[in-house]
């Protein structure tokens, strides 16, 4: 079990319908992705060619801050809103989308690109995944 899962699972209140295991995955998801796209966007700037990789820094800085405050937003529970959540939810799935497919225009000569684009296709999914459930 993960800190996320004890944390859902120790929430006073109900957390109504959702699905805490795809609920946990996703916030799961969204951390390891914002932490991969900041890694990503730093080992392009120490690239020699930085100014070739100008997207792929810009789309992973949005697609790191997007999941961070995803993560973040699915964390709380207090005073719902179902509005903002399923907003929050499909703007990282489509950050990790344009991430992913930047990332994987240059996987095959950066590594890091390579482990990111995987990174934002697992949270692309598991953010597919979570608006199913909602």
């Amino acid at each position: 079990m993960t800190v996320t899962e004890d944390m859902l699972r120790t929430y006073p209140k109900s957390l109504g319908n959702v699905d805490e295991r795809v609920l946990a995955r996703c916030i799961d998801a969204c951390v390891e992705c914002a932490q991969a796209c900041t890694a990503c966007a730093d080992a392009c700037l120490s690239e020699e060619m930085v100014a070739e990789l100008t997207k792929c820094i810009r789309t992973n800085l949005d697609c790191a801050d997007l999941c961070a405050v995803t993560a973040r937003v699915l964390s709380r529970h207090t005073g719902y809103d179902a509005n903002i959540t399923r907003a929050a939810v499909e703007a990282c799935r489509s950050a990790c989308k344009a991430c992913a497919d930047e990332c994987e225009r240059h996987a095959d000569m950066h590594e890091h690109c390579r482990v990111c684009a995987e990174s934002c296709r697992r949270c692309e999914q598991a953010c597919e995944e979570l608006l199913r459930s909602l």
